[in-house]
């Protein structure tokens, strides 16, 4: 079976507390010729799409205190196994 499209769609919801969410989605279509690797082109347009939904919540993401915060407790909670993992050593 010869595939000629391909389309990928990536999709995510963000909480932005208080009961809200933010649900951003991409669908992309791309084209191949017969010598193009199908799943090499099906994870290119993986990666555009989900670069693309990222970048669209950003500016959303930004103004959301929650959001913020869960961003602040993931980073100190990375350093400190870091730090962890380093006097382990």
């Amino acid at each position: 079976m010869e595939i000629k499209t391909i389309s990928v769609t990536y999709q995510r919801k963000f909480n932005l507390g208080d009961y809200e969410s933010l649900e951003i989605g991409c669908s992309l279509w791309g084209q191949i010729d017969p010598e193009e690797d199908p799943e090499g082109a099906t994870q290119f347009l993986y990666q555009q799409a989900k670069t693309a939904v990222k970048e669209a919540a950003k500016p959303v993401l930004k103004e959301s205190n929650h959001q913020m915060n869960k961003a602040r407790i993931y980073k100190q909670s990375t350093q400190n196994t870091i730090t962890d993992e380093q006097e382990d050593f």
